[in-house]
């Protein structure tokens, strides 16, 4: 396993991107029908905007819409069960903030096709932008590494965020993958159609016809 010691030592050292357009970057990276959770609010809007195309809109997505912090450890279910298919959780600072306890439960089972990218931007950003405690100084990818995620680190940039998507795609895990990100609204709104969400999402993992 190659060194992640060329990446940013902490939050302050990335630098700040654009949600949408690391979004867009990690789903065109996508080719094996990976599956890709998506937190509630912003993270998601952007992955169900990133993930349209001329052939549709990607089922292997699947958008929540109301659970909060819990996009990892649904990644973590869905990991377990297809434990071929590379998994990915996209979540916010707050979220991940409010079960900081799954990322020992990730650690500690060492699912090697998980990977998680986290968006930090210090804010609640959909409630209104209240400060998060990302903003106040703590560190998502020192507090993972300490909870025994050694493959934890900051995208130093774009091109460092498409290297390390790369690398998780290629590597076992766990992985995760600290973003920096901007406070631009998102491009679009996920269609909010809970059985929908779910049936297609099914189909895509082919578990359901």
């Amino acid at each position: 396993m190659a060194s992640l010691a060329n990446h940013p030592a902490n939050r302050d050292q990335a630098k700040v991107m654009n949600r949408y357009d690391i979004t867009k970057r990690m789903v065109g990276l996508l080719h094996q029908d990976e599956a890709v959770i998506g937190g509630i609010g912003y993270t998601n809007f952007d992955l169900w905007a990133a993930s349209e195309s001329a052939s549709g809109r990607r089922q292997q997505n699947f958008y929540m819409l109301g659970s909060m912090g819990l996009a990892v450890p649904i990644a973590m279910g869905v990991a377990i069960a297809q434990p071929s298919r590379k998994v990915f959780a996209l979540e916010g600072d707050g979220s991940v903030l409010m079960q900081l306890g799954s990322l020992t439960t990730v650690a500690a089972r060492a699912q090697k096709n998980l990977c998680i990218v986290i968006m930090d931007n210090g804010a609640y950003q959909i409630t209104g932008g209240q400060q998060t405690t990302t903003h106040q100084g703590a560190d998502i990818v020192g507090i993972a590494r300490a909870a025994g995620l050694t493959q934890s680190a900051w995208a130093a940039d774009e091109d460092a965020f498409v290297e390390l998507i790369g690398r998780s795609l290629k590597e076992d895990g766990p992985w995760l993958i600290g973003c920096r990100i901007d406070n631009q609204k998102p491009v679009d709104t996920t269609e909010r159609d809970p059985a929908r969400i779910r049936d297609n999402f099914m189909r895509g993992l082919g578990v359901r016809g």
